[in-house]
């Protein structure tokens, strides 16, 4: 029991430490959570299914030098100014010096029709993802979701706070019951 309970507190300690650098990351660069160099994207539609799932947080790398995909990887990029996508990479040519990629969601069946510039590659896919996790995301953007993302954790450090404390009492209440037998036999 006190094994479960001592991992239930790293797990939960983890957790918060996790989401407080998440929301602290989130909050200060204006955007998406990032951690070490690795950002973390929801994906919004399943044109990478079944290997990435619609609704899942996927891990991506910024940064590198982003001429050096080969054919089979798979990068996020600009689709148009306003439009992220994670694809794979079908093809690699180069145009007047600059590298051009073609691209292609997994779950679809033709290539992108633009092609890609490595100007407009935001960052590499590293096989990292979290099925399910971006609804999670998506709702704790809203004002409701912010609030309860706030709150919820709060409230199961203070159940599990009350659950330690009571044990303790019955612990020490149990002790001094016995104690006073204990001194009966002397």
């Amino acid at each position: 029991m006190k094994l479960i309970s001592r991992g239930l507190t790293v797990v939960l300690f983890i957790l918060m430490i996790g989401l407080a650098l998440a929301v602290f990351s989130s909050k200060a660069s204006g955007g998406e959570p990032q951690i070490f160099g690795y950002q973390l994207k929801t994906v919004l539609s399943g044109s990478m299914e079944p290997g990435i799932m619609t609704g899942s947080v996927i891990a991506v790398k910024l940064g590198g030098d982003m001429t050096r995909f080969e054919k089979g990887d798979v990068i996020t990029f600009w689709m148009d100014e306003y439009d992220l996508a994670t694809h794979r990479i079908t093809g690699k040519s180069e145009s007047g010096g600059q590298t051009i990629y073609r691209t292609k969601g997994d779950n679809n069946e033709w290539e992108d029709a633009a092609p890609v510039s490595a100007e407009n590659i935001v960052a590499q896919y590293t096989g990292f993802t979290v099925p399910y996790a971006g609804y999670i995301s998506q709702f704790s953007r809203t004002k409701e979701g912010g609030a309860l993302t706030a709150i919820l954790p709060g409230i199961f450090l203070l159940i599990y706070s009350i659950s330690a404390i009571w044990q303790a009492i019955l612990k020490i209440e149990e002790k001094q019951k016995q104690k006073p037998l204990k001194d009966l036999a002397e």
